[in-house]
């Protein structure tokens, strides 16, 4: 019997069901308008995103190839006391042998700092078992030595944080 009342007062004013459904229509474009405007912030969110993204790979990039290039800077600074050195020796008019020596063993230390700082190590292997991964053999020697032992060493080789820069020059007991 209710269901017949409801249904009685629906069909009795149809007015109603206009401004109900006008009602809807106008709900509707609102919501409508309210997902447009959600779409329009999510969009710009996203190119945001995107652009902020762009300027973090670019400033990346930037970073990368400034280290590459002032990499040597800090070394290359620690080398010029070197150098002032060196020159300065020159410069000097009278002077005697005991006096490059000394000015020579002081710009050696000076050089063995600036190595010592930047983890550059000599590697003066003789006596120690031959490794190709370090050493360069340039001859074998007869040598009551045991087989393959470094019994001289003609130029010293160096590396940097463990990795060989240059091998050393020896002379290998057969």
């Amino acid at each position: 019997m209710q269901e017949n009342q409801i249904n009685a007062e629906s069909t009795e004013n149809p007015e109603a069901d206009l401004v109900q459904d006008a009602g809807a229509a106008g709900s509707l474009d609102e919501r409508i308008a309210e997902l447009e405007a959600q779409l329009a912030e999510a969009q710009a969110a996203v190119l945001y995103t995107k652009a902020e993204g762009e300027n973090i790979r670019r400033r990346a990039n930037d970073d990368i190839d400034k280290a590459r290039k002032f990499a040597l800077e800090k070394f290359s600074g620690e080398l010029l006391a070197v150098k002032d050195s060196l020159d300065a020796a020159v410069v000097i008019e009278a002077t005697d042998v005991q006096s490059y020596k000394d000015g020579i063993q002081i710009t050696i230390k000076q050089l063995a700092s600036v190595f010592e700082k930047f983890n550059i190590a000599e590697v003066n292997p003789v006596g120690e078992k031959f490794d190709p991964n370090k050493h360069q053999a340039i001859s074998m020697l007869e040598n009551s030595g045991e087989p393959n032992t470094v019994t001289s060493v003609l130029q010293k080789g160096y590396t940097l944080n463990e990795r060989v820069l240059r091998p050393a020059l020896v002379m290998v007991a057969k």
